[in-house]
C-alpha cells in the first residue's frame, strides 16, 4: 500500500506544480485553494508512504514523479519544448524511480 500512497503523492505533487502556473496567471481563490490542496495532499500521502518505505527511496521517487510529471504537463498544456533530448532525460528520471522500487 505504501507504493500506492507514494504514487498518489507524486500525482498530487504534479497537481500542485500545475496550480503554481495557474496561480501566476489567474490570482483567484480557486487557484490558491487548488495549489494548497495539491501540495497538502502530496505531503500527506508522502508521509503515509514513509511509514514503511525508506526515506531516501520515498523522497527520490516522489521528486522524480513530480519533476518529470511537471515537465510533461508543461509540454502538454503550455507548449514547452518537446526536444528529443528533453524527453530522454525525463525517461531517465522515471527509469531511476522504477529502479529504486526494484531494489528496495
Amino acid at each position: 500500500m505504501s507504493w500506492v500512497f507514494l504514487v498518489m503523492a507524486g500525482l498530487f505533487e504534479m497537481m500542485g506544480v500545475l496550480m503554481i502556473n495557474k496561480w501566476n496567471k489567474d490570482r483567484n481563490l480557486k487557484s490558491i485553494l487548488l495549489l494548497v490542496a495539491g501540495f497538502g495532499l502530496s505531503f500527506g500521502f508522502l508521509s503515509l508512504a514513509m511509514r514503511t518505505l525508506p526515506m531516501g527511496t520515498a523522497y527520490a521517487v516522489w521528486t522524480g514523479i513530480g519533476a518529470s510529471g511537471g515537465a510533461i504537463l508543461g509540454m502538454i498544456f503550455y507548449g514547452e519544448s518537446r526536444n528529443a533530448l528533453r524527453i530522454v532525460f525525463i525517461a531517465m528520471v522515471l527509469g531511476s524511480a522504477v529502479g529504486l522500487k526494484l531494489v528496495s
